[in-house]
């Protein structure tokens, strides 16, 4: 049988597919799920969420990632991620980061040298 897919590319080589590696889905009956996509622009840096794609298979929610996402630009990684799978925080649940103790020495704002380096440049600038 001849392979079809949605890449028009592969159609154009005109593959032969065996019947019993034909997957049918029943996109109405099963349902297509819903997946998260993370987008890494060079090695090394962190991925980040570029958002969402729908897809019958986890193999078809990385093809329609990299169409979606990774055609324009530099791209070296792709994360898919059925949105069922991700725990996250509710915001009702805010106050559970009302005990974290304040970390102001973390925080560039918690240091007044501003004022210090804004001193010392108008003293330089008048000498």
């Amino acid at each position: 049988m001849k392979h079809i897919s949605l890449d028009p590319r592969v159609n154009r080589m005109e593959l032969e597919t065996p019947e019993d590696q034909i997957v049918q889905i029943d996109a109405e009956k099963e349902g297509w799920i819903t997946y998260e996509v993370f987008h890494q622009k060079k090695t090394g840096t962190q991925h980040i969420h570029a958002g969402i794609v729908h897809a019958p298979s986890d193999e078809m929610a990385l093809v329609f990632a990299k169409e979606q996402f990774a055609r324009r630009g530099s791209t070296t990684g792709l994360w898919v991620v059925k949105s069922a799978n991700i725990v996250a925080t509710l915001a009702e649940d805010a106050e559970v980061f009302e005990t974290t103790p304040e970390k102001l020495h973390r925080e560039p704002s918690a240091y007044k040298v501003r004022d210090k380096i804004e001193n010392f440049k108008k003293q330089n600038e008048q000498q």
